[in-house]
């Protein structure tokens, strides 16, 4: 693994123009954001040794390094799943190599279902906690001292000082910004009435099938984390009537000028401190 994570590192290293700080994951239907990108490098997943490679529609599969509102950014214009049948190792592997790369904080989005009735689709959420419901986890097998410790802390996955800053951020915006839980599944099979009953009496406020992965690498590794989610249907299990994923993308898209206007916002607003690593965090 550290090898991989070296060599991986060492490729994207050649190719970079300055030190990337944040690290940016963009969801299906969200990675246009990434064409925004100033200055920009572009690396095909399939040019870059190790990588997996995306399967799924919406994601692009390729780096896109450059800076946008002034921040050094890297960002993956789509992402890898558990369930296109990858490990969860090689699922999060590109975040062990944002956290090499320079990277100390992490925005991480998502395109979910809304299970509580408070959503509409559209809505964006500020994730204030996720359930990881699965089945696996990362970190299970020999842990790799140089990474991170054995047994890290999850109790505030999500950095608190940024998701503070994302509020009143959205609050000046004049951006609806609603905040919940998380509750990540292996997919690809969308969730049955009864499971989404479930999972809301349990306390998840949105379902999806990524994220909770690439969170727990990035707490392992002492990063900071801020997470959005984009609600592009309502996941009610009493009246739920069905989604394809093409119906996904078309309600991600309508909401794509909220989403990169609050992301951009944020890049711009947040000091520059505050997306570093605080000593004892």
């Amino acid at each position: 693994m550290i090898e991989k994570i070296k060599e991986t590192t060492e490729y994207i290293q050649s190719k970079l123009k300055d030190r990337p700080e944040i690290g940016l994951i963009l969801g299906s239907g969200l990675g246009d954001l990434a064409d925004e990108i100033e200055d920009s490098v572009i690396i095909p997943y399939g040019e870059i040794p190790h990588f997996p490679q995306s399967t799924v529609a919406g994601h692009k599969g390729q780096l896109v390094m450059g800076r946008l509102e002034g921040k050094s950014v890297l960002a993956m214009q789509g992402r890898f799943h558990y369930y296109e049948g990858y490990s969860m190792g090689e699922v999060t592997f590109p975040v062990r190599v944002m956290k090499m790369l320079g990277c100390e904080s992490l925005i991480v989005t998502n395109a979910c279902g809304g299970m509580n009735e408070a959503f509409k689709p559209g809505d964006l959420m500020l994730i204030n906690d996720h359930i990881n419901f699965t089945g696996a986890n990362p970190l299970i097998g020999p842990n790799i001292e140089e990474l991170g410790p054995r047994f890290p802390d999850m109790s505030h996955a999500y950095t608190p000082h940024l998701k503070d800053q994302a509020m009143k951020i959205a609050e000046s915006l004049g951006l609806p910004l609603q905040r919940g839980v998380y509750a990540g599944v292996s997919g690809p099979t969308y969730m049955s009435a009864a499971e989404l009953i479930m999972l809301r009496k349990l306390g998840g406020d949105v379902v999806g099938m990524s994220t909770v992965p690439e969170v727990i690498v990035a707490r392992h590794m002492g990063m900071n984390i801020l997470g959005i989610s984009c609600i592009t249907d309502m996941a009610i299990g009493e009246t739920i009537e069905g989604i394809t994923h093409e119906e996904v993308m078309e309600v991600a898209a309508r909401a794509k000028p909220q989403f990169k206007g609050l992301v951009r916002a944020l890049l711009k607003e947040v000091d520059d401190n505050l997306w570093k690593v605080q000593e004892g965090a």
